[in-house]
């Protein structure tokens, strides 16, 4: 399933994949899968659009949002969270079109709600249907989005 999905429409898309000896028929998701993150993010905090442009072009806020992301988390979670960010960066170059990333800060209301309404304990966790997959290895959470996508397609 290395072909590239063809855009249907918002909410469908097309991918090509093998049928039998006859040849390769067109398959239709209903819409992508959506994978859940929460983790700890690292915070920025920004003034409005017009303020960040005159504060920029005054050189006064030069570097200060570098330097709150950089604080924002200790070297241990800004670690777990590299390690996340490289493997939503993978699943999306494998799935393209078929998964939708959200990446929840589990410091937040949302984190918070998420957190207690799965169990979550430990971070960073993935969410996919449902299902809860906790830690930095994120073999297991990738085949099972891997089985959930195969199955989509072979149902539709």
């Amino acid at each position: 399933m290395n072909e590239t999905p063809e855009k249907v429409s918002s909410n469908s898309l097309k991918v090509r994949v093998p049928a039998d000896a006859v040849g390769e028929r067109l398959r239709t998701l209903s819409k992508p899968l959506l994978v859940e993150i929460v983790t700890y993010a690292p915070t920025a905090f920004y003034h409005c659009t017009h303020c960040e442009v005159v504060w920029k072009e005054t050189g006064f806020s030069e570097g200060v949002h570098e330097e709150q992301v950089k604080s924002a988390l200790p070297p241990d979670l800004l670690q777990d969270y590299q390690a996340v960010s490289d493997w939503a960066h993978h699943l999306l170059k494998t799935h393209c079109d078929h998964v939708v990333i959200q990446v929840v800060d589990a410091a937040s209301m949302q984190g918070l709600w998420k957190s207690v309404r799965h169990g979550l304990k430990r971070y960073p966790a993935v969410l996919v249907g449902g299902q809860r997959f906790v830690g930095s290895d994120f073999t297991t959470a990738e085949a099972e989005i891997a089985r959930r996508l195969e199955a989509a397609i072979v149902s539709t």
